[in-house]
């Protein structure tokens, strides 16, 4: 039986305005000049967070994981400073909210998380709100969603998680939860290993598709 939905935050159910590719170049630029990455890789097959992930590997001190943590900060309050609600996100979550536990994981920092989702006037709805520091490795990890699971008590098999990322699908599943594809081609998810259990266009189509 379902008894919670786990949403991921950017481009799910805010629309922000953070220049994720812009952030992706500096932190790259910033690791591959300590060669901690390399410097010539295919950025279009890497997010900021696996980045982080092989620079640990390869040694970053926590000195400097705070210093990559600043740049992508600096990154987040900028492109949050504005955000938005996507359509039909409050609605949706006004009508989730009488029928299960909400929660949110987002490889955002907290605040930056809450300030967003206060601004934004849906921050009551959500139980759980996980961001990185809550995480043991960054979303496509499942450490986020296997944080919500322990915090909560209720098993991975009970909760649905939505997102409109590879990384949301990746982390979902390895954690055993089931994925809903948003706004994402199933083709895309697919492309990266992922096997979301559907695919919604807009917001307001998951309410429809939970009741099937």
């Amino acid at each position: 039986m379902l008894k919670g939905i786990i949403f991921d935050m950017d481009n799910t159910l805010l629309r922000s305005h953070i220049d994720f590719p812009a952030m992706k170049q500096e932190v790259h630029g910033w690791l591959a000049s300590r060669s901690l990455v390399p410097e010539a890789i295919d950025l279009s097959r890497y997010t900021t967070s696996i980045l982080i992930e092989e620079a640990k590997q390869a040694g970053l001190s926590q000195a400097g994981y705070e210093e990559v943590m600043r740049l992508t900060v600096e990154h987040e309050v900028r492109g949050m400073a504005d955000a938005g609600l996507e359509p039909g996100a409050e609605e949706l979550l006004r009508a989730l909210d009488e029928r299960y536990i909400l929660a949110i994981v987002t490889n955002n920092a907290e605040q930056a998380a809450a300030r967003a989702l206060t601004d934004t006037g849906i921050i009551d709805r959500f139980r759980y709100i996980v961001g990185r520091e809550s995480m043991q490795a960054m979303k496509p990890s499942s450490s986020g969603y296997e944080t919500v699971v322990q915090r909560s008590g209720i098993p991975a098999s009970n909760w649905l998680s939505v997102g409109d990322s590879w990384i949301d699908g990746k982390g979902s599943v390895d954690a055993g939860i089931s994925f809903v594809s948003y706004g994402t081609s199933l083709e895309a998810m697919r492309s990266r290993g992922v096997e979301p259990i559907g695919r919604i266009e807009q917001l307001l189509e998951l309410n429809e598709w939970l009741r099937l």
